[in-house]
């Protein structure tokens, strides 16, 4: 896009001995850093050029020329031999606006925008700050946070290229060195995780491209697509569930800004773990993409911003079309109760509790890292299956929904070792607490995390609202007419 600059705003871009307002400095970055053209109009060097200060007139004519100028403009019919020069200058830079000669003017000057009003231009005629989250809003990426995973630009990595942390990229690929290097210099980020010595265990490189061809066959991703790239976990901190995490932190991104395709390079004979873990939340093989003698399956997760039609069954298409489920006749609705130290510890990115569970689940337990979870209870209920909806409810505490999941799995066990099996490194219970449940047959829920809730949904707005009669103490199944009620409020 081209933004016509008024005079205003130039003189605090050219004069170094004023300090530019953040937002016009971030407004400037914006524009320059995603192609947009900066003009000023000719009249902007009459008005310059009536500056008293001599210094800084000289200052900005000569710095002038980085910027566009404005030429062949046609006659301002808005003047006459009675206007004053300010107000000439600014009735030729609007009707340079009113010719389409820019998308948008950018001034500060209130009498402008009184102007731009009055000939139905005030649509396209923006102040600085206004400007500055037009262009945030079109170019900057919502971010997300997740306990144990830094967000890092990639030129922070470089000076760690020595460590044998990459030696098995640089093996899989000629000039691994060189490539990192010139994505640093592109500004291309990536998820870091850890070890304990702080070390770096593991490290996802991603990138939102648009319109991106991804396959030798011709297939094209329309719009921005979420590419996941140098997916690697060390040997160190393998079971730590950190390509669940890097999964999570993509499509929480993914979401956060409306993309609804993430795709992933992987060859067979070197990402089989990598493949399975792809294959296990809905990626699928689309075609190969062949650079220099390397050749990979592209691997595509379908991320849709509104929830497509399929005849999926419920789980199936909650793992294929994440985030979304179904909430249909064919799915039910429950509420589980879960004590605070085991909430933290399972969902150590819900809000409340995000700083203080740093600490927590790095000495604690790696379970949170996980989209797939699991829940044992006593509940006197047998009739959960897959794809269910199930809102977690935190209680003592909080009191109050905070989560939602979809049931992946529910059976009903009572020997400890077949707990243990089917729960895997998905739960928070010690062996010692599943010995312990398993005296009395127990409820076994697998499910994967879908979202939480901001603010949370109170017990009291429960009751109020009819969702719930008494405390929640134990799961509980609600009818429809609940669950509207609560995703109603959910947005808000």
């Amino acid at each position: 896009m081209r933004f016509l600059l008024d005079t205003n705003i130039l003189i605090p871009l050219q004069d170094s001995l004023v300090v530019l307002q953040p937002s016009l400095a971030n407004f400037v970055r914006l524009a320059q850093e995603n192609g947009h053209q900066l003009l000023y109009h000719p009249a902007s060097e009459k008005d310059i050029d009536r500056d008293l200060d001599q210094s800084r007139r000289q200052r900005t004519r000569q710095r002038l020329s980085q910027y566009s100028r404005l030429d062949q403009t046609a006659p301002c019919p808005w003047n006459s031999p009675t206007t004053s020069p300010n107000d000439s200058a600014d009735n030729e830079i609007l009707f340079a606006l009113a010719c389409d000669a820019a998308h948008a003017l950018v001034t500060e000057d209130q009498g402008i925008h009184n102007k731009a009003k009055q000939r139905g231009l005030s649509d396209r005629c923006y102040f600085i700050q206004t400007a500055e989250d037009w262009l945030k809003r079109l170019h900057e990426q919502e971010s997300i946070h997740l306990p144990n995973i830094e967000d890092s630009p990639l030129h922070t990595l470089t000076p760690t290229l020595g460590n044998s942390f990459y030696d098995s990229l640089r093996n899989g690929y000629d000039g691994f060195d060189t490539w990192f290097r010139k994505k640093a210099q592109e500004g291309r980020k990536a998820w870091i995780y850890r070890d304990e010595d702080g070390e770096i265990g593991a490290l996802c490189i991603y990138a939102i491209q648009h319109n991106q061809r991804v396959t030798d066959e011709g297939k094209i991703l329309n719009g921005p697509a979420l590419k996941l790239s140098t997916f690697k976990v060390s040997e160190t901190c393998r079971g730590r569930k950190i390509g669940e995490l890097f999964l999570k932190a993509a499509f929480r991104l993914a979401t956060a800004n409306d993309i609804e395709n993430i795709f992933v390079h992987a060859n067979a004979a070197d990402h089989l773990h990598l493949i399975g873990l792809l294959e296990d939340f809905g990626f699928e093989a689309i075609g190969c993409y062949t650079q220099g003698r390397m050749a990979d399956t592209v691997y595509l997760k379908e991320h849709p911003i509104s929830p497509p039609k399929s005849e999926l069954p419920p789980f199936q298409y909650h793992k294929k079309f994440y985030p979304h489920f179904r909430t249909d006749e064919q799915v039910s609705t429950f509420i589980v109760p879960i004590q605070p130290q085991f909430h933290q510890i399972l969902f150590p990115d819900y809000g409340s509790d995000f700083d203080r569970q740093q600490a927590l689940f790095r000495s604690n337990t790696n379970v949170g890292n996980a989209i797939k979870l699991a829940y044992l209870c006593h509940a006197n209920v047998r009739s959960v299956k897959a794809g269910d909806i199930v809102f977690f409810y935190r209680s003592d505490d909080e009191r109050a929904i905070t989560s939602l999941g979809i049931v992946e799995d529910f059976q009903i066990l009572q020997d400890a070792a077949a707990i243990a099996s089917v729960v895997r490194r998905r739960t928070v219970y010690s062996m010692r607490d599943i010995e312990s449940l398993s005296q009395k047959p127990t409820k076994v829920m697998l499910f994967r995390l879908a979202r939480h809730f901001s603010p949370s949904i109170s017990s009291d707005w429960l009751k109020k609202n009819a969702v719930v009669k008494g405390n929640i103490q134990t799961i509980r199944k609600i009818d429809e007419r609940g669950f509207r009620e609560i995703m109603a409020s959910a947005h808000g």
